[in-house]
């Protein structure tokens, strides 16, 4: 079919990408032995890339080995083998598009059981309500572990290089340590990362130049950012306005617009704010406000899942249009556009009143249909969320026993 969906779009740093259609980032949580990807992952992303996508782009990889956002999260860092993520980009590749890895730390956003640190930008824990308890309690980072950390991105971002993928993009989103530091709700720091929007960007914006620095000039380097957190008082599309106008010198190719964090899941259709839930698009009157004064180019994620909407995405100024739970459910939607159809079933939908269980199992349900297109089986949509949580839990308490064993054997070795 003709549109402009299956043109080619060329980025700053010399990628091409082959159409204007990208699998969005979504947390596998399914590392193997060693937080390294194995046959599961690679499995995933070769159904991926067979499916038509221009560009996919990783779940979360972890810069710090200490701070995961879960016990199944995969590590990239100084010390881990690059032989698996090597494999990793090569099936991902295996379509012709692209593959960038999401690199991350997720601050505060640590679950109380696990090991490790947990960081922010201040001593403000995660505020679920009844929930809160599932967090651990935040310690202000220091100017060492900032400083550190920033460096952290920047040897990921090399490796990945490396190892053979595309780009990376630098999480900024979704209520985890870069969007901590941009959110004055959370970032009550006095000194040069706190206060002004400048002082609380500053930690992405030495990010981005550490890892435009890092990788050669042909690597591509995107940011994922909040158009809004959602939150009264919290960062906001303004803010997010001036972010970008921020990103725009320092190389950057694509910034990608989302919304929410834990507090606030809008990522996962269930906001605080109403006028996500107004579309499909959850943050396309966000985007189409910030596309008029961008000077970069912007990638819309969120509740997309129809050929009608994606191109409405498009027309409204938008240069990639991002996908992930329909992907998780039709993982050849883009070759199915092409031809002129549309995806089949939808997830089940989750209907709790508790929101914060609500979005983790919509997670839990996607995961579940992404480890069984790993295993070559068909996505089963109407799984009931309660018994993909469950399993999920299963799953979770498992890796948490590899994960102790592994940090504890890691810090003994060093």
């Amino acid at each position: 079919m003709t549109s402009e969906l299956f043109t080619p779009l060329t980025l700053r740093s010399g990628r091409i990408l082959g159409n204007r259609i990208a699998k969005a980032a979504m947390e596998e949580n399914m590392a193997g032995d060693g937080q390294l990807p194995d046959e599961e992952l690679f499995g995933l992303y070769r159904h991926w890339a067979a499916g038509g996508a221009g560009l996919l782009i990783t779940g979360n990889v972890m810069v710090h080995a200490e701070a995961l956002t879960g016990p199944g999260g995969v590590v990239l860092d100084a010390a881990a083998p690059l032989e698996p993520f090597t494999a990793w980009a090569e099936a991902g590749k295996s379509g012709g598009g692209a593959i960038w890895m999401q690199i991350n730390h997720p601050g505060r956003q640590v679950g109380s059981d696990m090991p490790g640190v947990v960081w922010g930008p201040s001593a403000v824990g995660v505020d679920v309500g009844k929930h809160s308890s599932r967090f651990g309690k935040p310690a202000a980072m220091t100017p060492e572990q900032i400083q550190a950390t920033v460096a952290r991105y920047a040897v990921t971002a090399r490796r990945a290089e490396q190892a053979g993928f595309d780009g990376v993009e630098v999480h900024a989103a979704h209520g985890y340590l870069l969007s901590q530091f941009l959110s004055p709700l959370v970032n009550r720091r006095t000194d040069q990362w706190g206060g002004s929007l400048e002082n609380r960007a500053r930690m992405l914006l030495d990010v981005v130049r550490a890892v435009r620095a890092a990788v050669s000039p042909g690597f591509a380097v995107a940011v994922k950012l909040n158009s809004a957190d959602f939150q009264r008082g919290g960062f906001d599309a303004d803010d997010a306005r001036q972010v970008i106008a921020m990103l725009a010198p320092l190389g950057v190719d694509l910034v990608e617009l989302s919304g929410g964090s834990y507090e606030s899941p809008a990522m996962s259709g269930r906001p605080a704010d109403a006028r996500t839930q107004a579309r499909e698009a959850y943050f396309l009157d966000l985007a189409e406000d910030l596309v008029r004064t961008s000077p970069l180019p912007l990638m819309l994620t969120g509740g997309i899942t129809r050929l009608r909407t994606a191109e409405r995405v498009l027309d409204g100024g938008v240069a990639i249009v991002g996908m992930g739970t329909a992907l998780a459910v039709t993982p050849d939607l883009p070759d199915r556009w092409r031809q002129g159809r549309e995806a089949g079933e939808r997830l089940r939908p989750v209907t709790w009143s508790d929101k914060v269980l609500a979005s983790a199992a919509g997670m839990a349900q996607v995961r579940h249909q992404m480890r069984r297109i790993a295993r070559g089986s068909r996505p089963t949509p109407r799984t009931h969320p309660a018994f993909a949580l469950v399993s999920e839990q299963r799953k979770q308490r498992r890796a948490l026993r590899r994960y102790r064993a592994w940090l504890s054997a890691s810090q003994g070795a060093a």
